[in-house]
């Protein structure tokens, strides 16, 4: 890999961290986190509930790594566990209405944070950077 690529790697990297940066400082003014909010809006998704292991699934994690972030919201009010009436071995996440209240402010968070820092571009240069973002995730 030449110097020029491992400087566009870093860049993307950097880029990356500075923006995750932004919507995670954003969203901790409403007691959320990306993970967070990625768990809530999979719940909504859903029509407010899944199997924990479902949840995993839908947010590329394991399932130990899905039942600390569960844990974190039960404890915040915004989700709650119950048994799965179609599967006796099985737990739902379910959202409470302080979690689809969450997930709205969050989302709205979300979208505005993403409106100012993509703002400094033109149409045209979002749509390139789209693709070209498309691109890197195949």
């Amino acid at each position: 890999m030449s110097d020029v690529e491992r400087t566009g790697l870093f860049a993307v990297l950097h880029a990356s961290s500075v923006l995750e940066s932004r919507v995670e400082q954003r969203l901790s003014d409403v007691g959320l986190s990306l993970a967070k909010l990625a768990a809530l809006h999979r719940l909504t998704e859903a029509g407010e509930s899944l199997p924990l292991g479902q949840l995993a699934e839908r947010l590329s994690c394991v399932k130990s790594n899905v039942t600390q972030l569960v844990d974190r919201l039960e404890a915040d009010g915004l989700v709650q566990r119950t048994g799965d009436p179609n599967d006796r071995r099985s737990r739902l996440a379910v959202l409470t209405e302080a979690g689809k209240a969450a997930y709205s402010k969050g989302s709205e968070i979300q979208m505005q944070t993403e409106r100012e820092l993509f703002g400094v571009l033109t149409p045209t240069e979002w749509a390139t950077l789209h693709e070209l973002l498309g691109r890197l995730r195949r």
